[in-house]
C-alpha cells in the first residue's frame, strides 16, 4: 500500500478534499491518504519550529516528516494540496529505481508571478517546487536519516534544496507530467496526470480562470455530488 500525505492548509480545506478525491478515484493499487496537519504534529512533539508568518503554507516544512510518519521500507509520497490528479499514481511506483532516495519533477524555471494564492509573495530559489511532490524511498539511508530532529533544526533551504541527500545522483527525475505547474508552462496537447495550481487554484477568487480550472471545478462537483448521494 502506498502511503500518501497531502499538505493541509486551513485556508484550503476544499483543495485538500479534491486532491484526495482525485487520487482515490484514479488509484488502481491500494493507497492510504492522510492530511498533513500542523497542529496534531505539534501536539505529538514531532514539529516544534516557531510559527513562520512568511511561509506560504502551513505545511512548508512539515512535508519532510512524511517518511518518518509513513514508517515503511517501501515508497511513500508527499504532495501539496493544490494538485489535481487525472491518472493513477500507483502505476508509477513499479518504474522507480530502488537505488534512488527520492523522486521529484526537477523543475528549472523562473516564476512568472510575483504574488500567488491569496496575496502571498512569490519567491525564487534553486530547485523551487521540487518538494511540492516527492516520492520517498524508505530503504535509502538518507531518507531514513530524515527524522524529526533534522526537520526541526535544519535551515529551510537545506530541506527544500535536498541538501540532506548526500549524492545528487540519488535524486530521481519524474516526467513533467507528474507535476505540471499551471501558469508556468505552456499548456500541452495532453492533459497532465498531476496538475499543480502552484500560483493559485479556482478555490481562490483571484484564480478562477486558471488553466485547467474547469477540470478542478468538475472534480469538486463530482465529489460533492457523491457525498450528497451517500448521505441521502
Amino acid at each position: 500500500m502506498l502511503k500518501i500525505y497531502v499538505g493541509y492548509d486551513s485556508r484550503e480545506d476544499i483543495a485538500w478534499e479534491v486532491c484526495r478525491y482525485s487520487l482515490l478515484r484514479h488509484a488502481v493499487g491500494e493507497v492510504s491518504i492522510s492530511p498533513l496537519k500542523q497542529p496534531p504534529l505539534r501536539e505529538l512533539g514531532l514539529y516544534r519550529r516557531p510559527a513562520d508568518k512568511t511561509a506560504s503554507t502551513e505545511f512548508s516544512l512539515t512535508r519532510f516528516l512524511t517518511p518518518f510518519l509513513a514508517d515503511t521500507d517501501g515508497w511513500s509520497m508527499f504532495v501539496d494540496c493544490d494538485f489535481l490528479f487525472t491518472g493513477d499514481i500507483t502505476a508509477q511506483i513499479a518504474s522507480l529505481d530502488p537505488s534512488k532516495a527520492v523522486y521529484v519533477v526537477q523543475h528549472e524555471y523562473t516564476p512568472q508571478q510575483t504574488v500567488k494564492m491569496d496575496g502571498k509573495t512569490q519567491t525564487h530559489y534553486p530547485r523551487k517546487n521540487w518538494s511540492s511532490m516527492m516520492l520517498f524511498n524508505g530503504r535509502h539511508p538518507d531518507v531514513q536519516a530524515l527524522r524529526p530532529d533534522v526537520v526541526n533544526t535544519a535551515e529551510p533551504a537545506h530541506l527544500h534544496r535536498f541538501n540532506w541527500i548526500r549524492n545528487a545522483a540519488d535524486i530521481g527525475a519524474l516526467d513533467l507530467d507528474w507535476n505540471f505547474l499551471v501558469g508556468e508552462y505552456e499548456v500541452p496537447d495532453k492533459v497532465p496526470t498531476a496538475i499543480h495550481y502552484t500560483n493559485g487554484g479556482p478555490w481562490f477568487p483571484n484564480w478562477i480562470d486558471v488553466d485547467y480550472g474547469q477540470l478542478w471545478t468538475e472534480e469538486r462537483d463530482r465529489m460533492l455530488a457523491e457525498h450528497d448521494a451517500q448521505a441521502a
